[in-house]
């Protein structure tokens, strides 16, 4: 009897061990753990191309600032950006490489219908910024085997058929900046694609790697593209040319992370960021 007694109170004993632990305050270590798990966040940035190496940067230093925010990035055209975020893609913050695409969802904009064609209102409220400024240029291969020096010879090489030129689709930003300096010097743009003087890229990416490979003997693009692929640039548009090249940046409407989305804007605005944009020749505005 007595052994069973004995059992019976150890085995209550145990059980009692087993649930005060499971009640017991949790470590200063799991605390802090979970509540940095309750606190972090994942935004999607749809951003120019020509922001690629820019923005990958950022974000590397942007973990000290934010270590719970991950920051997941989708570079393309900034056409293809908009048609995305028309047809309900998730994004947290769009960085376009001009105006227009941002034109397109500003509810502010929903009456002006050449600027907001289809009304559309998928901006936070006061979070739309004038970003960066950037610079079109013409840039050559190494050695610049055709000895282009300028947009005026460029001009004059284009009308006898001695160059091959790489440009952005209409549909993308470098490729209405370069229509606009056709626009500038008469030039006819269906004339040259039919004269075979003209190879096209889906984005300002696409037009550098043509001229960085030598398979066409220069290219427009943007300064910093330029920069960050190590080309020679002959000549810069001027904005009488070209017009200004402003990126605009806004918090989506859809961000579920609007806190964290407004942050990140606010510190692509701050002297840390605007240094890393002034290396590679992007002027900042904001």
């Amino acid at each position: 009897m007595k052994n069973n007694r004995f059992a019976r109170f150890a085995a209550a004993a145990l059980s009692l061990a087993i649930l005060a632990g499971c009640g017991a305050p949790q470590s200063s270590d799991s605390a802090a753990e979970d509540m940095g798990s309750a606190d972090s966040a994942e935004l999607t940035v749809f951003a120019a191309a020509s922001m690629t190496e820019t923005l990958n940067r950022i974000a590397e230093d942007y973990k000290a600032v934010a270590p719970n925010v991950t920051l997941t990035f989708s570079f393309a055209s900034s056409g293809d950006l908009l048609t995305q975020i028309k047809e309900g893609a998730d994004c947290d913050v769009f960085i376009s490489a001009a105006p227009k695409q941002m034109n397109a969802l500003d509810g502010s904009l929903k009456d002006d219908t050449d600027k907001n064609p289809d009304g559309l209102d998928e901006l936070q409220s006061g979070t739309r910024i004038d970003l960066l400024e950037n610079k079109v240029t013409l840039a050559v291969p190494e050695g610049n085997p055709k000895g282009i020096k300028s947009f005026d010879d460029l001009a004059e090489k284009l009308k006898s058929g001695d160059v091959l030129l790489a440009i952005g689709n209409s549909d993308v930003p470098v490729g209405q900046y370069t229509q606009k300096i056709f626009s500038c010097y008469k030039l006819d743009e269906k004339a040259l694609a039919d004269a075979g003087v003209l190879t096209y890229g889906s984005n300002v990416k696409e037009v550098t790697t043509q001229v960085s490979e030598g398979a066409v003997d220069c290219g427009i693009i943007y300064a910093t593209d330029a920069f960050s692929a190590g080309l020679d640039t002959v000549d810069e548009a001027t904005a009488d040319m070209c017009g200004q090249v402003i990126y605009s940046a806004a918090v989506l409407k859809n961000s579920t992370h609007a806190g964290e989305a407004k942050a990140f804007l606010d510190y692509l605005t701050t002297d840390e960021a605007g240094k890393v944009f002034e290396s590679v020749g992007f002027t900042t505005l904001a």
